[in-house]
């Protein structure tokens, strides 16, 4: 596989010349993708963003996408994989781990508020409640770590995990496949504007949350 060398000296050169921090984000994911790493930063990335971090692997997910198309597949799985491994991980520290690591994460991210939600959610909807999860924008973390803490089946938490989350990457790698030159220059020139919009649409999966849990 022939992977442009050129990439790398112009996304940093992009990254250096923005002062806006997103921005620099973007390039310096950018030209990390196009590494021989690229597949163990998705993964390790994926995996701990499921349980603590508050980088969706999405972005690095699309970098990869952009920078070889034809990695889009491979990308998406060990994405998937790593994603549901840690969903375990925050089953874990949900179920045994809830006053030291798991309260300190959930309250980071502003999320006791819903974790009764969570619990209403679950018992209402069950395995479907877990698998929209696992779909929305919505914090997975927060939900990864509450089914822990409410004992909810690991097994159901790796099922929906597997199909929701497994849906969502093969999605977005697939559409960068697909279409990525021509969204590219859109997301570069409004970059903004996508965080905004993704941000927006994060808040709406909360507030649905907190709606379908009463």
């Amino acid at each position: 596989m022939h992977i442009d060398d050129s990439l790398p000296s112009e996304a940093m050169a992009k990254a250096a010349a923005t002062k806006n921090p997103l921005r620099k984000m973007y390039f310096w994911t950018l030209h990390w993708a196009d590494t021989k790493y690229a597949l163990p930063a998705l993964f390790v990335l994926s995996f701990v963003e499921s349980s603590f971090f508050p980088i969706p692997p999405d972005v690095l997910l699309m970098a990869i996408c952009f920078s070889a198309p034809k990695r889009w597949l491979a990308a998406a799985f060990w994405c998937t994989v790593a994603s549901v491994l840690g969903g375990v991980l925050g089953w874990y520290i949900g179920w045994g781990l809830w006053e030291t690591v798991g309260h300190p994460i959930v309250n980071f991210y502003h999320g006791e508020a819903v974790m009764e939600s969570v619990r209403g959610w679950y018992d209402q909807y069950g395995f479907w409640g877990v698998l929209i999860a696992a779909i929305t924008p919505i914090p997975y973390k927060v939900f990864t770590i509450a089914s822990g803490v409410f004992q909810f089946p690991l097994g159901l938490l790796i099922l929906a995990s597997i199909i929701g989350r497994g849906l969502r990457f093969f999605l977005v790698a697939g559409l960068i496949r697909g279409f990525g030159p021509t969204i590219k220059p859109f997301l570069e020139k409004h970059f903004e504007l996508s965080v905004i919009l993704v941000t927006v649409v994060g808040v709406v999966g909360l507030l649905a949350i907190k709606f379908l849990g009463h």
